[in-house]
């Protein structure tokens, strides 16, 4: 690569396992926290030396393999023969090869400390990053804004025009969203077109479709029983059947293939059920996930996950055969799945629960079974599929590093703008975006504006922009006064008595979440395109809802030419829900497009 930029000012933090020689070319800062950690623990009941030997490497060694795998997803260089196991083999790249990386971690085993994050984002809005990819994100549901330590950091990020591209989180549920600050990129998860298929071979000649990274082959068939029928101890059938440690019985488990369920919860881990077979003698395991997640996993036995129409179809085998068999295969990759890309079922979905007038997640990008770079501190491999909406940020913040290549001037804002108003709502065969795991039609609040097209990300025609003052704006809007603005800006802004409402913040998408009867939404765009182009507005409107908008035409004479419109939006009957609509300019040479939604004081949160 060539040499390192004259205006990076990061240095290179050396530590364990980590020396000035650990940074080059690419890798051109890096940076580890310990303040925030150390004192937590020391005024816990633990003793500062207990706490201090937790930590696995002071260092910026990434000792998870988490900071490797989404670092090289958005910014990795090219491999030729990259593989998990012989699964996914081929080439690989991240989305912006030659963008340098600076690394700050902040985060241990036992979590992320505030003091560490925000000395995190300081630091590397001093040492002149350009993009900040975050891939973590407060519990659900998210306090105040500033509370918030990544809410805090990336508002002085963005005020420093550093866009942060952050996770949606990993809830799935409706309402569960978080990073929910409009000055940063939220990115929700979807699945790609390959799929990890581990095949379950039934003594009826049956073949069911499981997912899993089993790399290990059964050569016969062996009985297969319900789990709940191994139960052991105090455990009753209900808790064996969930696999517990502990909960099942060598005697009856012993050399068969176990039938087990997965809630789904946070509390309990797949591996671990896969562990309590093999301690109890058990050879394979068929999971029923309840959760229907489709995330592939490695297990230590033969073992294949499935979900719950597949789950009863076993077990009524299993009810109804005497000697009941099974024959879990080694996994293959699949390729070229025609309902690509769905919206993964973990990935969290708004509405945006602190303020609704600001649609949630913003976008969706690829976060389910990613193959990226792993450190072989973490575990002796160089590479690993995973998945999470941890995922689905670095592939978002590949792209935007491309955009800022080569638009190097344009704000924050407007590259999200670029980004969110070129994406589709449609999957590979232009049928609607499928959500899991209800497989049911998607809808903004599961993808935002939808999944990113690369061809038209830079060419977007018009824009979105935002100035950093805006968002001082908006803060005021939301209730905050002069005083606490000025604790967070740091300076002496005051609100103006006249700050627009939250819904008139010039955002990509439109959210109206409390209409009555009427309301004018305003946007401002910008010209990017050519000096002399006119869009005409299409607008598709749900059921319920009069939308007109007003000019419907717009005339750009100059480069860098700002326009305003108003979008009237009209209630005609009554709105039980959410509704989802789309707004787009168009003109010969290009399509902006953004969704709306709008909702009254009663829309309810449950899952539509």
């Amino acid at each position: 690569m060539s040499p390192v930029p004259s205006r990076w000012r990061g240095e290179c933090q050396t530590g364990e396992l980590f020396s000035n020689s650990s940074c080059n070319k690419k890798i051109i800062g890096a940076r580890y926290y310990l303040g925030g950690y150390e004192s937590e623990k020391e005024n816990s009941q633990e003793s500062q030396q207990n706490s201090i030997n937790t930590v696995e490497l002071k260092s910026p060694r990434d000792t998870s393999g988490h900071g490797s795998h989404t670092a090289s997803t958005a910014a990795g260089r090219f491999v030729d023969n990259m593989n998990y196991d012989g699964l996914a083999s081929g080439g690989a790249r991240g989305g912006a090869p030659l963008a340098r990386i600076a690394i700050y971690k902040a985060c241990w085993d036992s979590g992320c400390y505030d003091a560490d994050l925000l000395a995190a984002f300081n630091d590397a809005i001093e040492d002149g990053v350009d993009i900040i990819s975050i891939s973590l994100g407060p519990e659900s549901p998210q306090g105040d804004y500033f509370n918030d330590a990544i809410s805090i950091g990336s508002f002085h990020a963005a005020g420093s025009g550093i866009l942060v591209v952050a996770s949606a989180g990993n809830a799935g549920a409706r309402g569960s969203v978080t990073n929910l600050a409009p000055w940063m990129f939220t990115v929700a998860a979807s699945s790609t077109d390959r799929e990890f298929v581990s095949k379950i071979r039934l003594g009826s000649g049956i073949n069911l479709m499981g997912v899993s990274l089993n790399t290990h082959q059964m050569n016969s068939t062996v009985l297969t029983m319900a789990a709940s029928e191994a139960n052991d101890g105090y455990f009753t059938p209900y808790q064996s059947s969930y696999c517990l440690e502990s909960s099942l019985n060598r005697t009856k488990a012993r050399g068969k293939v176990l039938v087990c369920h997965h809630s789904g919860s946070s509390s309990e881990s797949r591996m671990e059920k896969s562990m309590a077979v093999k301690k109890a003698g058990g050879v394979g395991m068929i999971l029923i996930d309840e959760r229907e997640d489709t995330v592939a996993l490695p297990f230590i036995i033969p073992a294949s996950s499935i979900d719950r129409e597949v789950g009863d179809r076993v077990l009524s085998y299993l009810n109804t055969t005497r000697r009941p068999t099974s024959l879990i295969s080694r996994t293959k990759t699949v390729l070229g799945l025609d309902s690509a890309p769905r919206v993964a079922a973990f990935s969290s979905r708004g509405p945006n629960s602190l303020t609704p007038e600001i649609l949630k997640p913003d976008i969706m990008a690829p976060g389910l079974n990613i193959l990226a770079a792993w450190s072989p501190v973490a575990k002796k491999i160089n590479f690993n599929i995973i998945s999470g909406t941890s995922m689905s940020c670095p592939h978002v913040t590949g792209l935007v590093a491309l955009i800022k290549s080569a638009y190097p001037n344009w704000s924050p804002a407007a590259i999200k703008s670029a980004v969110m108003t070129t994406a589709t709502a449609l999957n590979k065969k232009h049928g609607a975006i499928i959500s899991d795991p209800e497989k049911e039609k998607a809808n903004p609040f599961d993808y935002g504006a939808g999944f990113p097209v690369p061809f038209n990300m830079l060419n977007p025609g018009l824009i979105y922009d935002v100035h950093p003052s805006d968002y001082k704006d908006f803060i005021c809007s939301i209730g905050y006064n002069d005083k606490s603005l000025q604790q967070i800006t740091g300076d002496n802004s005051v609100c103006s008595k006249s700050s627009p409402a939250a819904s008139n913040l010039n955002y990509p998408s439109i959210a109206v979440p409390n209409i009555k009867h009427n309301i004018s939404v305003t946007r401002t765009l910008t010209n990017v395109g050519k000096p002399r182009s006119i869009y005409r507005a299409a607008v598709y409107s749900p059921g319920g809802l009069n939308v007109t908008v007003v000019p419907k035409f717009l005339l750009f004479t100059s480069f860098g030419q700002k326009k305003s419109f108003a979008l009237n939006i009209r209630v005609n009957a009554p709105l039980k829900d959410y509704v989802f609509g789309s707004l787009s300019w168009i003109s010969a040479d290009a399509r902006v497009t953004s969704p709306f939604i709008v909702g009254t004081s009663s829309s309810r949160i449950g899952r539509i």
